[in-house]
């Protein structure tokens, strides 16, 4: 007997509990104190080892933990430009690395769950650079803040006993197989129970009986090959691995038959040159052979991309003869556009499959589904849900996320609600729990999410006024699109609303798209709620793919929506786009969804799509022109840019006038009221007035004919801002008070009184 050392990373929180992690098992446990982290760990871990004869994979023999800096420069956008920080940042990243005993090294970094592979030590310090950069780079700054507030994780070990030699039963043959590749990138099924853990989720296809069973007829036929179809959601994942459960107990009607788990990538994963790839799909191939093995890929759209720069020399091209002539047996799922996609780029390939559908559920079997979750739940781990709290997960996600499907957008929903009440040390899941983690990840307001509240239409109209000044239709049909959307008579199959907004530079725009935003999406969400993409980047049609993405490549409209799905989406001056943006843009506008190459689905239809243009403004420059031809200009103007299928797809257009001289004054008070909310003054406890004469100057000189308000907030950072920045540093010990800004001939700063 001999033993080995395995790794566990955890965390300490501040009221003594401590949540780890083991790598490679995706197992979490939270417990009082180290001490019994490891115990329980160790429990667990052994536990499976007699039954199973192998522990969870992590392949890093005699693993280094070292914590690593990286330089990171962070970037702060908003509507006027990205302004990197004027020096970078050193950002902490924990890292457990080492041999693998397989010919390449491989690092875990457990606070980004992320792992790269690499094949010289040497090398190692410039890829964990580069790779640590390339995943921060895309952080916001927020997330990237929050990051740096975390403590860096801690990681220990415990000693695990091996037998050597040992023979589990029902996998004796394997101890006299030699395997070349199959037991380093596939992972044998069933995978390890964990045990009756408080932590197991069910594993279970409630509801599924009927398609169960037709898909274990087709898997026990001889070498077939079997996709399960059906939209995300619907439950594919949890019939197969029944299947294959039952497949793989003892006295299973396919015999000694074995089932391995992989995902596509792993074909190509090791493979150092050209050629290489191919000849580890054939080893594989030999591999399952020599074990009566059926490979269950996770995701075989994967398998169209991978491997060539087109389908017709991809890894799925070149499993096509394996297929058909029976030396490799697959089964996996895909979704009905996917399906379709892989019947497009690769015909032939989906001909080698027995195909078995999965419909969405009906209410009353989702019910079902979920009344037998939370009877689990409650066994398991002594959380109990509540029926309203149940009724009211249906009741959201049947309005709010019709585009997912039941039971799985359900049961998704509850397992992190009850990942929540673990980390609270909670044992019930009410409706007010349910609500309030609704609203944390979509941040609408209750008043959508509650049939019972009623809209207050003056709060409704004094909240536009005082966010969108000196355009009074604006806020009205703002207000309107509220109305229609708390009334519940939007089309859910379409985006919430398209619009147009057209109008000069400066006089609200935008900010009347960050109002609506911010009314929507502004109550619970950490990131902004405004998506804000300038168009003016994709004027050539090569710049296509870098808008929507290409197979590999995701493309900045796919990434902020997957990201941000409840958001304001702001095509900033549209007209500069290419027309061939329009076209892709149409389907969105039309069906509120985009579908690559490869069937991946990306939904718009929880956002509000907002474009803007300045079309008909160089025709409309005078302030005295009336609202009714100024809406003329603007509107033949964008019907003569935009073909009319585009144009009839959107739901509105929205015209904004030239801003008036007293517009300009009540924005400019805005503003800078708005500096007080400043960290520098906050935490100071420092008010600010401003006298009426400082006002006008400022409206003076922040207003330009042609650009409207867009220069108010230069003026103000110019006159105003750099001023007060260097009063405060000359005076580090001014707190509760009043300074009052005035102007005369210049600007000037006096304290006024202490608050």
């Amino acid at each position: 007997m001999s033993t080995i050392s395995y790794p566990i990373v955890y965390y300490t929180f501040p009221s003594d509990q401590v949540i780890g992690m083991i790598p490679g098992a995706g197992h979490q446990l939270v417990e009082r104190d180290v001490k019994t982290l490891k115990s329980k760990f160790l429990d667990f871990l052994q536990r499976n080892y007699k039954k199973t004869g192998f522990y969870p994979a992590f392949d890093i023999q005699d693993p280094k933990v070292k914590v690593l800096e990286v330089k990171i420069r962070p970037s702060y956008k908003d509507d006027s430009g990205n302004y990197p920080l004027s020096e970078s940042i050193k950002v902490p990243v924990l890292a457990i690395y080492g041999d693998t005993g397989q010919g390449h090294f491989e690092c875990f970094l457990p606070a980004l769950q992320e792992v790269f592979y690499y094949y010289d030590q040497k090398q190692f310090k410039a890829i964990f650079t580069h790779f640590c950069v390339s995943i921060f780079n895309n952080y916001p700054p927020d997330k990237l803040y929050n990051y740096l507030s975390m403590e860096i994780p801690e990681v220990d070990f415990i000693k695990l006993r091996i037998i050597e030699n040992r023979v589990v039963k029902g996998e004796r043959f394997m101890q006299e197989i030699k395997l070349e590749y199959l037991d380093q990138l596939a992972m044998k099924l069933p995978a390890p129970r964990r045990n009756k853990t408080r932590q197991q989720l069910p594993d279970a296809a409630w509801e599924l009986d009927a398609q169960v069973a037709e898909i274990m007829d087709k898997v026990m036929v001889g070498k077939t090959n079997v996709l399960v179809i059906g939209d995300p959601g619907v439950g594919k994942s949890a019939a197969l691995r029944l299947v294959i459960r039952k497949l793989s107990a003892p006295n299973s009607p396919v015999g000694d038959r074995s089932f391995w788990e992989m995902r596509s990538q792993r074909f190509v994963a090791k493979a150092k040159y050209l050629g290489e790839w191919q000849e580890i799909c054939e080893a594989i191939i030999r591999d399952l052979a020599k074990v009566n093995g059926t490979l269950y890929l996770l995701d075989i759209v994967r398998l169209l991309q991978i491997g060539g720069p087109s389908a017709e020399v991809s890894v799925a091209a070149f499993l096509q003869d394996f297929l058909q002539t029976g030396e490799l047996t697959l089964i996996g799922e895909v979704t009905i556009t996917e399906l379709d996609s892989i019947r497009k780029r690769l015909p032939g390939f989906v001909e080698n499959f027995q195909l078995v559908k999965i419909d969405e559920l009906p209410k009353p079997k989702v019910q079902s589904v979920f009344r037998q979750f939370a009877d689990y739940v409650e066994q398991q781990m002594s959380i109990k849900i509540s029926e309203e709290a149940l009724s009211e997960i249906y009741r959201l996600l049947y309005r709010y996320a019709p585009y997912e499907k039941f039971p799985g957008k359900g049961i998704k929903f509850l397992a992190k609600a009850i990942s929540e009440v673990r980390i609270k040390g909670g044992s019930r899941i009410s409706r007010r729990d349910v609500l309030n983690q609704f609203v944390e990840e979509t941040g609408m307001p209750e008043l959508f999410l509650r049939d019972d509240l009623r809209l207050n239409t003056e709060e409704l109209q004094e909240y536009f006024s005082n966010q969108i000044i000196g355009q009074p239709q604006v806020l009205n049909q703002l207000a309107g699109i509220v109305k229609v959307f708390k009334a519940g008579l939007n089309n859910p199959y379409k985006p919430i609303q398209t619009l147009l907004f057209a109008g000069p530079t400066g006089v609200g725009k935008t900010a009347s798209a960050k109002a609506l935003a911010n009314y929507f999406f502004g109550k619970g969400q950490k990131q902004t709620p405004l998506v804000r993409i300038d168009m003016s980047e994709f004027q050539h049609p090569s710049q296509l793919s870098k808008f929507i993405g290409s197979g590999k490549e995701v493309g900045a409209l796919v990434k902020n929506i997957r990201e941000r799905p409840f958001s304001v989406l702001l095509l900033d001056e549209v007209e500069k786009a290419h027309p061939a943006i329009f076209d892709a843009l149409m389907t969105v506008l039309d069906e509120g969804m985009m579908v690559d190459n490869f069937g991946r689905i990306t939904n718009f239809r929880n956002s509000i799509i907002i474009m803007t243009s300045n079309l008909g403004a160089t025709n409309n420059k005078s302030i005295g022109f009336s609202e009714t031809d100024g809406a003329k200009v603007y509107q033949a103007a964008i019907e003569k840019k935009f073909r009319p299928e585009f144009v009839n797809r959107i739901d509105g257009m929205v015209f904004f006038n030239n801003l008036d001289p007293l517009s300009i004054l009540k924005i400019c008070r805005k503003e800078l009221k708005a500096l007080e909310k400043r960290e520098g003054f906050l935490k100071r406890n420092i008010t600010l007035e401003f006298t009426e004469e400082l006002i006008a100057f400022i409206a003076k000189v922040g207003y330009d004919r042609r650009y409207g308000a867009r220069p108010l907030q230069r003026a103000i950072a110019i006159n105003i801002t750099e001023k007060l920045a260097i009063y405060l540093l000359e005076n580090p010990n001014l707190t509760k008070t009043t300074l009052t800004i005035d102007y005369q001939k210049e600007v000037t700063i006096s304290q006024l009184k202490n608050n």
